[in-house]
């Protein structure tokens, strides 16, 4: 099976500027993300798909595979989608660019998944802390016995409505596995009323009936769209040893 890692990286980020640029733990961000990937013995290749051509001399000085894509793109899986269009796969895994704790587990996890043909979408959860249970930035995924998604809020789901604190809360990972086909037909699609509301662009996918399945990890990253974020993602890499951000 091949499988590409394409790792979109725009630089023109609404909430926290530059910080695929932003240096963490003495490097870029990107550089993180890149390597983690690169760790990876189940893909094929590692590509950064960007609309900047900073991030792509970044790449090219570093021997990072990049192309250059459009600046019109409105979401990362748009990005995954145009380099599909050259560069064949069986599956694609979007890797996003401001995942600094990715890990080459995350990657395997969504390998493994996608190895049944039946699945054209794939993504991670991870049991969610304590602290973002009730944290809107922190995306909670609810799942059916089968491993299909069936609906990811921002808000705390599912509702623990008799208080006796014996639900099990999974945070939603920004990583996605996908066949052609099903990143073909979500860039034809509108944009849906729940991603809409939610802010979350996976919410196209069930919204049109597209199946989306979710493989577990004990692995939890801190995606980084504010100072706060970037600030503990340094500190925990800071923190962990090499072996901790996986091999």
């Amino acid at each position: 099976m091949k499988t590409i890692a394409i790792i979109p990286a725009r630089l023109a980020s609404t909430r926290l500027p530059r910080k695929i640029l932003r240096e963490i733990a003495g490097r870029p961000m990107l550089a993180h993300v890149y390597e983690a990937a690169k760790r990876c013995p189940q893909l094929t290749d590692v590509i950064v798909a960007t609309d900047s051509d900073e991030i792509a001399d970044l790449c090219n000085k570093n021997g990072w595979k990049a192309q250059l894509t459009s600046a019109r793109h409105r979401s990362g899986t748009e990005r995954v989608y145009e380099v599909a269009q050259s560069v064949a796969a069986d599956v694609y895994i979007n890797v996003q660019g401001d995942e600094p704790l990715a890990r080459s587990e995350h990657i395997s996890a969504l390998i493994d998944l996608m190895r049944n043909p039946a699945i054209a979408v794939g993504t991670i959860k991870t049991p969610c802390p304590g602290e973002d249970i009730n944290n809107p930035s922190a995306v909670k995924v609810v799942t059916d016995l089968a491993g299909r998604a069936l609906y990811f809020s921002r808000a705390a789901i599912p509702c623990d409505r008799d208080r006796t604190g014996e639900v099990r809360y999974f945070k939603h990972l920004g990583f996605y596995a996908y066949r052609k086909a099903a990143l073909d037909r979500f860039c034809v699609l509108p944009e849906s009323e729940l991603e809409r509301t939610e802010r979350l662009e996976q919410l196209r996918f069930l919204d049109n009936g597209i199946e989306i399945y979710v493989a577990e990890t004990p692995y939890d990253t801190i995606g980084v769209d504010t100072e706060e974020d970037l600030q503990r993602a340094e500190k925990q890499l800071q923190a962990a040893s090499p072996g901790l951000q996986g091999k």
